[in-house]
């Protein structure tokens, strides 16, 4: 799955931040970060706790997308 980061109004691509990486709108922090420490099991509260310079609605906003995207790429059961 390969989802359309440019499409999701939290995040911005610039060749002259963090290597082009997918980043929260405003910052040099890159979204994957997020999804390496959800994946680790981790909390949002953990996240913002380890994470200063972001906040809540930025995170929500990025998983959501994520989420939705997901959804509307699922193919039905065989």
């Amino acid at each position: 799955m390969s989802l359309d980061w440019s499409q999701c109004a939290g995040v911005e691509c610039d060749p002259e931040k963090m290597s082009g990486a997918w980043v929260f709108r405003g910052t040099r922090f890159p979204i994957s970060t997020i999804f390496e420490n959800l994946e680790q099991s981790a909390t949002i509260d953990d996240i913002l706790e380890w994470y200063q310079g972001l906040n809540r609605r930025q995170i929500q906003e990025v998983v959501a997308f994520a989420a939705k995207s997901a959804e509307a790429e699922q193919m039905p059961c065989p």
